[in-house]
């Protein structure tokens, strides 16, 4: 039976309540041998030749969205490239006419995929029954957001930078949450708090 988990979901728009939001509850990550044997299983094709086709459609995927192109299967979805910065180089300004230095510092990043909706009609048609499986609910801070940002502020006199790990520990916040509010604080000039780098390698550290 498929379970699910309801969570609560921090106040995004700032009108004092918090939303619920629903998951799926895994259970497992199937392999790809697992899962290639229930696909032979019950029909005349082996689990080689199983493989031997999903191993060739990701190759020619790779090599249309290498092109350029976009991919439709029917029944399953779209999929196409996401180009982002992979070299550890600023892209420079919109305007500059070096566009063969941007071009050097662009890669494929990763790959978007809009699904079907056949398919999640089948999975909803497979999908017997749900059962609620528990709750999520966020963590709450003891402090205000003035003390939590003042908190970070004195945490960053002594130990010069911060991630986002250490101000959801200090103040006692999720990770999710925490961000958020560094962003926040990130972009007004008057909370002192500036961030460097970008992605993972992002940190916090005080204003000039």
């Amino acid at each position: 039976m498929t379970k699910y988990i309801k969570r609560e979901m921090a106040d995004m728009n700032g009108k004092g309540t918090t939303q619920a939001h629903y998951r799926v509850k895994t259970f497992g990550c199937r392999t790809f041998r697992e899962f290639a044997e229930q696909c032979a299983n019950g029909s005349t094709v082996t689990v080689s030749d199983v493989v031997a086709v999903v191993s060739r459609i990701a190759s020619e995927l790779a090599w249309q969205i290498g092109q350029g192109y976009s991919v439709t299967i029917d029944g399953l979805g779209t999929f196409s490239g996401r180009l982002g910065v992979t070299a550890d180089k600023p892209l420079d300004n919109f305007d500059s006419d070096m566009e063969h230095r941007n071009a050097m510092s662009l890669g494929f990043t990763g790959v978007n995929f809009r699904v079907d909706k056949a398919l999640v009609g089948e999975i909803n048609a497979k999908c017997f029954k749900l059962e609620r499986s528990g709750e999520c609910r966020l963590r709450r801070s003891p402090y205000t957001p003035e003390q939590r940002a003042e908190r970070a502020r004195q945490w960053l006199r002594e130990h010069t930078m911060m991630h986002v790990a250490d101000y959801a520990a200090l103040n006692g916040l999720s990770r999710t949450t925490a961000s958020l509010e560094l962003r926040r604080l990130d972009d007004d000039p008057s909370s002192g708090i500036v961030s460097h780098g970008r992605s993972s390698a992002k940190v916090y550290m005080l204003g000039e």
